[in-house]
């Protein structure tokens, strides 16, 4: 039985599937605090996370990429207008829509008063800063409260990247040289339009480039410049690590259906070898095979002096006077031969 996500992980009710924005979320429908959304988020956010090592990984990574949309767009007052007309909201024509300064953000939160929002357009002039970034360096506000209020005047959503993980196959897409260069991370595409996290507005030319390598729009959302950066550097290497491993993996398998395959066909007839035999431990080089055999001619020598020696001066006079020149001639010259084949035996060894 296939796992309801909504009901067990949620706890929304049986109804529409998947639920709106609101529902998803829990929120009161039409909810317009910002804050109030993303807080709701990041709880939601952080439990479904706890299934995300399980066996339902795969759901849960589906689910958090949808309460990672429903909150972008009810953050986004450009398209919330348009998603609350489409569940039935109705709006007064003279409703406030227009765009509001950072500094007049600010104040509306009661981060600055009127007198510290004079300072800091002052202070951004003076050193050509943005009064974001103006108001970061004064610390008047942190980066994220001054992102936020960026987002918020430039009429696009601010996103948290430590609570929402982009699509890997998204960052396939794009060179991690690129993410730097440009200080962007790409997220996921959600109603054929690119989520792309930055922290300023593009240039054309860089939408003009996301286009032709996604095939789609983009739609930008606003996240301070540090949490960029590691998010490209986080993901990035993960996506790395990921493709190393499918990489092996790949191998892995190609290597066992050889293996398979190999086990399976007919194993060709082995030659049978005529076996040479095995050289002694005391094979002699060919130099000493050499002095080995002259030493053979030069004691075959000797013995020949020799035998002449003892035939002449012991065997012809007291052993065998009779038969002296056939001793002479069998002494003279068997001796030498057997002399000469005994030694040169020692140098076929």
């Amino acid at each position: 039985m296939a796992i309801d996500v909504y009901k067990d992980w949620l706890g929304i009710p049986e109804g529409d599937r998947p639920p709106h924005h609101y529902d998803l979320l829990r929120l009161v429908k039409f909810e317009d605090d910002e804050e109030k959304i993303r807080a709701y988020y990041k709880k939601l956010n952080a439990h479904v996370r706890k299934y995300a090592s399980g066996k339902y990984s795969n759901e849960s990574q589906e689910l958090l990429n949808e309460l990672a949309k429903a909150m972008l767009c009810l953050t986004d007052p450009e398209r919330k207008r348009e998603y609350d007309e489409s569940l039935g909201r109705e709006f007064d024509e003279d409703e406030k829509t227009g765009p509001q300064s950072v500094e007049e953000i600010l104040i509306e939160l009661g981060h600055i008063n009127q007198t510290q929002a004079r300072e800091l357009v002052e202070f951004a002039e003076k050193r050509g800063l943005s009064v974001r970034d103006a108001a970061v360096q004064m610390r008047l506000v942190n980066a994220e409260i001054a992102t936020q209020a960026l987002a918020r005047s430039q009429g696009v959503p601010y996103i948290d990247l430590e609570e929402t993980f982009p699509d890997d196959s998204i960052l396939d897409l794009l060179p991690q040289q690129v993410a730097k260069r440009n200080t962007i991370l790409p997220l996921f595409i959600d109603d054929d339009v690119l989520l792309v996290a930055c922290a300023d507005r593009p240039t054309h030319d860089l939408e003009d480039e996301l286009r032709m390598r996604y095939q789609v729009p983009s739609r930008w959302v606003l996240a301070t410049p540090r949490s960029i950066s590691q998010g490209i550097a986080k993901y990035y290497a993960a996506a790395e690590t990921r493709n190393d491993d499918g990489e092996q993996e790949a191998e892995t398998t190609a290597v066992e259906s050889a293996s398979k395959k190999s086990s399976k066909a007919p194993k060709p007839e082995k030659k049978v070898q005529e076996r040479k035999p095995s050289k002694g431990k005391n094979e002699l080089s060919p130099d000493q095979l050499k002095e080995k055999k002259q030493l053979a001619f030069i004691f075959s020598g000797w013995a020949f002096c020799g035998a002449i020696l003892i035939d002449q001066f012991v065997l012809k006079n007291n052993v065998f006077p009779q038969t002296w020149p056939w001793n002479f001639v069998l002494t003279t010259i068997s001796v030498p031969i057997i002399a000469f084949y005994l030694l040169s035996g020692m140098w076929k060894k």
